[in-house]
């Protein structure tokens, strides 16, 4: 039962006596508790074991008392039925990468329910332990994308972007397939109790714009246009760029990153979405009125936009002081429920 509707009255467009507020991985490394089950049992073993991921999930809540939770999993896990051999040493590593044609030939659509059933039991089991909304997520097609070609993180994506340009038909045919993987990993956590889903498009800011609006925008466009019943934020870091093409989504919400003002991002986008974020994930380890400080900007550059969910601008560091996590958690409610 979802008691604190906050977040979705916001990305609903109703006014809200304040400001919702969670993180973007606020279940993780930073937290002892977290620590303590994956001295336990290894990261994938953590995603793909149920009653843990539904704890995990539920541990932040505990200790912040947030307006959402996250379901615990990784963007990564829904590309290995497909056909790819994922590892995490600790950083994800795929043995078999995606180069050519028939590399691309061989993977296969996902099927949720049969292949990923383990996701869709967390799911139900952290809905029935809460009482705020459950977002689900999954990668961006072209951020996927980026892993299966590359086979790891990159500095240059030479890679994806070798394959890209020498042979763009077989680009676009591994994103049609991620694509439809995507759609059907997303609406199964919608069928099985996520009200919101977000969408990671970590690594679009790689690109030029004009790449980013050939290559990346009608697979985020055909992505978002299928899925039902649910809504949609998507998070593209480094994006600011590509935000005359982004404006024609059709989402709810969109992440921001720090390096714009929410103000300037709501200009730019022409005020059509509810904005999330956008405190730099750094800020975290300064002191508590340096914290404060950096609230007060964020929460008066959203004053006049069309709504606005609280954020950091990317994911939790992992040695972030819990102090100051609760700090912000709790200066976010009551600065804005006096606005």
């Amino acid at each position: 039962m979802e008691n604190n509707r906050l977040i979705l009255d916001v990305l609903e467009g109703k006014d809200v006596e304040r400001t919702p507020v969670w993180l973007m991985r606020q279940a993780g490394r930073y937290m002892s508790e977290y620590r303590k089950i994956r001295e336990k049992v290894s990261f994938l073993e953590l995603c793909k074991t149920p009653e843990l991921a539904c704890e995990v999930t539920l541990q932040p809540l505990k200790a912040f008392k947030l307006d959402a939770a996250i379901l615990f999993s990784d963007i990564l896990v829904p590309i290995e039925p497909m056909g790819v051999d994922l590892e995490f040493t600790p950083a994800p590593v795929i043995a078999n990468p995606v180069r050519n044609p028939q590399d691309v030939q061989r993977l296969k659509p996902v099927d949720p329910e049969e292949e990923l059933p383990f996701v869709l039991e967390a799911v139900r089991l952290i809905k029935d332990n809460i009482e705020v909304p459950l977002i689900g997520f999954a990668g961006a097609p072209f951020t996927l994308a980026c892993y299966m070609v590359e086979g790891s993180g990159s500095k240059n994506f030479l890679e994806i972007k070798t394959l890209m340009h020498k042979n763009p038909d077989a680009f676009f045919e591994l994103m049609e397939k991620v694509t439809e993987s995507t759609y059907r990993y997303l609406q199964a956590q919608i069928n099985n109790g996520c009200s919101i889903v977000q969408v990671f498009d970590t690594w679009a800011g790689i690109l030029s714009p004009s790449d980013y609006k050939t290559f990346v925008y009608p697979f985020v466009e055909k992505l978002v246009n299928k899925l039902e019943n649910a809504h949609i934020i998507y998070f593209a870091k480094d994006s600011t760029t590509f935000y005359k093409d982004i404006k024609k989504l059709n989402c709810a919400g969109l992440g921001v990153d720090w390096k714009i003002a929410l103000n300037d991002a709501a200009d730019l986008l022409d005020n059509k979405f509810v904005l999330q974020g956008n405190l730099d994930p750094a800020v975290l380890f300064a002191d508590q009125k340096t914290i404060a400080d950096e609230i007060d900007r964020i929460i008066s550059e959203a004053k006049d936009i069309k709504g606005h969910i609280f954020n950091l601008g990317h994911g939790i560091l992992p040695k972030t002081p819990v102090e100051n996590v609760k700090f912000m958690v709790d200066y976010v409610k009551e600065k804005t429920a006096d606005a």
